[in-house]
This record gives structure tokens, sequence and C-alpha cells, in this order.
């Protein structure tokens, strides 16, 4: 039997990000990537004896209560998708829209943020809007790119606002309240959103060509507000209503969503057994993945922590920054974007944030603001290339002629614009603490 513990931490550091490294290459999936290195380890390191440890650490993951409102808020999102809910809404919208120079990329975003209270997850709601938006911008004359990065940086809401599925997993990981980053995020999360508009306004202003003129953007007389509005707000006002009173759980408040929008579908007369089986289909799929990848990371990293590996990794990172509590987290942040380009965000929480959690608590950082700093710079990665995944999702309904690379360059500007409100996060921490 091998005996990887000979060569010493450090240098098995390097062979376990040499081999993660390698497996990716070869188009393997981070989780059994994670999976096939933490088992590797485990036998190299402390032999078959400590198999068992794999297990617990598999199970203490899936067997959180509080992993019940992940899928459940997919579920949300899954009959949303096909529901006539997100279209009416926004058709609803363009009361907006009408009354300003760019107002549909206004109009698109606004509606982006009222279906990112409702869901909570990126991917449905991006391919939404370019099915919704996008074909609609651009038949307007709107300029590609702006109409583009609008529709792709909207989409990618889902994961800052509150229902965010990035933040229960942070919260279950660093094992701090869901319901406290919920309301932490809000804030700068309307931020955000409002920085994108601004983006656009001023675009458009200071260079008309951008978009049509405001007599060319389309209404629709017949268009019934109270239907297209009632349910979508209804839905928010539940879910995020239930927790900040604290009348219910992040969990119970996931299961009233999923309630309420099948109700919602049901009154609207949209509801089919149909329906119902294929977004539990979806569901299922989205929620496996995350599982399985977290089955992987959390091997991974509880074989690494045997080891001594997260304290070294500690000892390293403060040592490349001197001690100071800011040069720590920006090394902390530069790691972050960098991983997220290359990683899917659930792998990137759950093998970082055991080892970035415990140092920002010592650092004297709060866990809570850390967590919207993170799921910050989770955006940034959502839209970077080369693997950004609000790019990839708007790519498969996009029409042909625009490329992934058109999408990237327009994307440019709303990366820039996610950098600057992660940037106003760290400097004020306030912004994400208001409720405190």
């Amino acid at each position: 039997m091998f005996d990887l513990s000979s060569m010493g931490l450090a240098w098995g550091s390097i062979l376990m990000l040499t081999m993660m490294i390698a497996l990716l290459l070869t188009g393997m999936q981070l989780a059994f990537v994670t999976g096939f290195v933490a088992l590797f380890f485990t036998l190299g390191w402390f032999g078959a004896d400590a198999l068992p440890l794999i297990a617990s650490r598999t199970f203490s993951f899936v067997s959180g209560y509080v992993f019940l409102a992940v899928p459940m808020f997919v579920l949300m999102a899954s009959i949303l998708d096909r529901s006539g809910i997100a279209k009416d809404l926004f058709n609803a919208m363009r009361i907006v829209g009408r009354r300003v120079r760019g107002g549909v990329a206004i109009q698109t975003l606004l509606v982006a943020v009222v279906l990112a209270s409702m869901s909570g997850v990126i991917g449905g709601e991006t391919v939404l809007l370019g099915i919704l938006a996008l074909p609609q911008m651009l038949r307007l004359g709107y300029n590609r790119k702006l109409a583009i990065g609008t529709t792709c940086a909207g989409g990618a809401l889902g994961t800052m606002l509150p229902p965010s599925i990035v933040l229960i997993i942070y919260g279950m990981t660093a094992s701090v309240s869901i319901g406290d980053l919920f309301k932490a995020s809000f804030i700068p999360a309307l931020i955000l959103a409002f920085c994108y508009m601004a983006y656009v306004l001023i675009r458009c202003y200071l260079d008309p060509s951008l978009a049509p003129d405001i007599t060319l953007e389309e209404d629709n007389e017949d268009m019934s507000y109270m239907k297209a509005l009632f349910f979508p707000l209804l839905s928010v006002a539940v879910v995020l209503g239930s927790i900040y009173s604290g009348i219910a759980s992040v969990t119970e408040a996931s299961a009233l969503g999923v309630v309420g929008i099948i109700l919602s579908a049901w009154i609207r007369g949209e509801l089919s057994v149909n329906m119902l089986v294929e977004s539990a289909i979806a569901t299922m799929r989205t929620c496996g993945m995350i599982i399985w990848i977290g089955i992987g990371a959390s091997a991974l990293v509880g074989i690494y922590n045997l080891m001594g590996g997260i304290d070294f990794v500690g000892d390293v990172i403060l040592s490349l920054s001197g001690g100071g509590a800011l040069s720590t987290l920006l090394i902390m942040m530069v790691i972050l974007l960098i991983l997220g380009m290359f990683l899917d965000w659930v792998g990137v929480a759950l093998l970082t944030m055991p080892i970035f959690v415990p140092m920002i608590t010592q650092l004297g950082y709060d866990p809570i603001w850390f967590g919207v700093v993170f799921c910050l710079n989770m955006q940034v990665s959502f839209l970077s290339p080369p693997f950004g995944p609000a790019a990839f999702y708007l790519k498969s309904v996009a029409p042909k002629d625009i490329s992934l690379g058109e999408i990237f360059s327009s994307l440019l500007p709303f990366i820039a614009i996610q950098i600057v409100v992660l940037s106003m996060t760290i400097a004020w921490p306030e912004l994400a603490m208001w409720w405190k």
C-alpha cells in the first residue's frame, strides 16, 4: 500500500491540486473529480480504516434540514418556467418601458428583479429573459451588445437576491443563519440592479442610437395588469415576508412558495399533470447535480482537514498577506474570482468556505457580511469567460447569429459594475449589515 503521508503536507497539497486540475481537463465532472481525489488521499494518507470518515461527511451534508429549501426553490423556478406568469409579468412592465428611452432594457431588469425574488436560481431566469426580452429588444432596434448584456446580467441576479440558492449553500457550509444572509444581501442586490439600470439609462441618453425612440415602444392596451402583477408580487411577499417577519423558517417559506406558485398556475388555468411532471424532473436534475458536487466536495474538504490542510492553507494565505485583515480578504477575493472562472459555484463554496470562514471570523469580520461578499464575487464568475454559466444559458436560446464571444464581450461593462458594487460592499460593510 502506498503511503502519501511521507511526502509531507506541502507536497501533498500540490499533488491534490494537480490531480484535480488534470482530471478536470479530461472532462470529468467536478463531483466525480473531488470524490475520486478524496478516496485516493483517504487510502493513501490514512489507510482503509479512514473510509467511514467520508461516509460521515457526506451524510452530514445531505441530511441538513435547511437543505430541503433548495429543491423547493428549484421547483418554484421550474413551474415558473413552464407557466405564463413570467410572460405576463414582462408584458405588464411595458407601462414602465414605454416612458423612457431604453425602456425595454429597464423593463427587462425590473422583471429580472421580480423573477429573482421568486426563484433564486440563475438558469431558468436567464433563459426566460432570453426568450422574452432579447428578441423584442433586437426587433425594436436596440444596440446588440446592450441588449445581450442587459438580458444576461439581469438573468444572473437570481443568485444574489433572496431566496438565492447560493446563499443557502453558503449558510449551510458556514453554519450561519440563512435568514440573516437573506436580510444582508437584499440592499447590495438592489444596488447592483439599480447600477445596471443607471448604466443603461446613461448610455442611452448619451448615445440615443443605442435604443429606439420612445414612440416606438409598444404597449398592449388589453393587458390585465392586475392579473399579470398580482401572482408574482404575492409570491414574493409570501416567501420573503414570512422569512423577514419570522413567521416561517427558510425551509418552511420555500414550501409555502411552491404551494403558492402551484395555486397561481391553477387559478390561471395553466396547471397540468404534464407541467408538474416536467417540473419535477427538471428539479431532480438540478438538485442531483448540487448534491453530487456537495458529496464530493464535502468528502475532499473533510479528508484535507484531517491531513491538517485547512490550517496549512490558512497559514499560506496569512503569510502572503502579511497578516493584514484587508490584504488577506483581497487575496481570498482573487482566489474566488479565479476558481469561479473554472468551477461551478457549488464546488467553489464547498471547497473554500470551510477554509475561509474560520479565517474571516478570526480576523474580526462578520461571516454574514462575508457571505454577501462571496455571493457578489460569484456574480462576477457567472458572467466571466471562459465558463461563465449565464452566457451559456443565454446562448442556448439566443438567435443563431449571436456567438458566445459576442455575449462575453457584451458582458464586460456589467462585470465592471459588479466589481464596483463588490468593492463598495467591502469598503462599507454597513450596506450588508444595515439590519443589525
